[in-house]
């Protein structure tokens, strides 16, 4: 008659930390990457006003850069204006409700800057936002 051996297995009581270690590089390569695409950004100098802060967190917002050379940006891409009118039309049918804001900057010329609300509003823009930065207070 054979006998059946069994065999204990050790429980072993560490934790196999190598997937770990592989998945938290791979983040950090990640965000290495991207970390210096996010501050990124079409220099601007707004006007300032007294004006008083609005925020819809709930929202995406579509934001038209006009720098102190005249270019445009969209979402601080550039943008030709006529690809800007058919990129607002096209997101507007798809989201009407989306608030448009304008960041001209204070040195372009304010021809530049209506331009850019006529084009917004032909492209459907329900209404158009303009971007200031707060007076700094004395």
């Amino acid at each position: 008659m054979m006998q059946r051996h069994r065999r204990r297995h050790k429980l072993m009581g560490e934790i196999n930390v190598v997937p770990y270690i592989d998945v938290m590089l791979v983040l950090l390569v990640i965000f290495m990457i991207t970390a210096p695409l996010l501050k990124e950004a079409v220099k601007v100098q707004l006007p300032q006003t007294q004006a008083t802060t609005v925020s819809n967190p709930d929202q995406d917002t579509l934001v038209v850069t006009v720098d102190r050379a005249g270019h445009y940006y969209l979402d601080n891409r550039p943008i030709t204006p006529q690809k800007l009118g058919f990129k607002i039309a096209a997101i507007l049918r798809l989201r009407p409700k989306t608030p448009v804001l304008v960041r001209g900057d204070r040195h372009v010329a304010y021809g530049k800057v209506v331009q850019v609300m006529a084009l917004l509003q032909a492209a459907g823009a329900p209404s158009v936002g303009l971007l200031t930065e707060p007076r700094p207070r004395s």
